[in-house]
C-alpha cells in the first residue's frame, strides 16, 4: 500500500553459493530485520554482479492504468537483465503469476521484442525459498525497501511495514483518507486502498 515496489537481481558463481549457503541465506521472509541487514553486505560482495530496481507508487499507479501489475513485473525484470555487464545463460524468478509459465513468457516477450539477449529463464513459485540466488536477490530487496519506509516513517511518523496485511499501515492510510487527498508515496491503485476507502465512506 506504502512505498516502491524494490525487485533485485543476484548473480552468483559456485563459489558464491557455496558462501551464501554457508550464511544460511534463506527467503527474506524467513529472516529477522537484524538477519537481512548482517547478509546484505556479505549478498553484495559474494555476488559476481548485482542490480536493485524500484518502482515508484506514481508509476505503478500509472503503468498500472495500462497493463497489468504481473505484466509490469516482467516489463522491469526485463529492464534489470538489459543493465547488467554480465550475461547470464539462465536466470530464475519467484513468479508472481498463479501460471509460472506465463511469467516466463512475459519476460521472453519483452527481451524478444527488444530484440536483446533471451536467457534459460526458469520461473516458479517459492523460487525465494528453492533457490539461493532468488533468496539472495529477496534479501537485498527487502532491506532497501526497509530502508525507504524507514525515511517515510522519519518524516511522516508510524507508518507500519507498508503492506496490506499491517494493521498499522491499514489505519494509517485510513487516516490520510480522513485529510483528503493521498500523498504521492501511496498507491492509490491498490485494491487495499481501495476497500479502505470504502470503509471511510461507509463512516459517513
Amino acid at each position: 500500500m506504502i512505498g516502491p515496489m524494490v525487485l533485485g537481481c543476484v548473480l552468483l558463481d559456485e563459489t558464491g553459493k557455496r558462501k551464501l549457503k554457508k550464511l544460511d541465506v534463506r527467503d527474506s521472509k524467513k529472516l529477522t530485520p537484524q538477519k537481512r541487514t548482517m547478509l546484505e553486505p556479505h549478498i553484495k560482495e559474494c555476488a559476481v554482479e548485482w542490480t536493485l530496481l524500484k518502482i515508484s507508487p506514481e508509476e505503478i499507479d500509472r503503468m498500472r492504468k495500462k497493463m497489468s501489475l504481473n505484466a509490469l513485473e516482467a516489463l522491469k525484470i526485463a529492464d534489470m537483465l538489459m543493465s547488467l555487464k554480465t550475461t547470464p545463460g539462465r536466470v530464475i524468478v519467484d513468479s508472481p503469476d498463479p501460471v509460472a509459465l506465463s511469467f516466463k513468457q512475459r519476460i521472453v516477450a519483452v527481451l524478444e521484442e527488444r530484440k536483446t539477449f533471451v536467457p534459460e529463464i526458469v520461473s516458479e513459485h517459492k523460487a525465494d525459498d528453492n533457490y539461493i540466488e532468488v533468496s539472495a536477490a529477496s534479501v537485498i530487496a527487502k532491506v532497501e525497501r526497509d530502508r525507504d519506509i524507514e525515511k517515510l516513517r522519519a518524516e511522516y511518523g508510524e507508518v507500519g511495514s507498508g503492506y496490506p496485511s499491517d494493521e498499522v499501515t491499514q489505519a494509517f492510510v485510513r487516516a490520510l483518507l480522513r485529510k483528503g487527498e493521498l500523498p504521492y508515496y501511496v498507491r492509490r491503485s491498490w485494491s487495499s486502498v481501495d476497500q479502505a476507502k470504502q470503509a471511510r465512506l461507509g463512516e459517513f
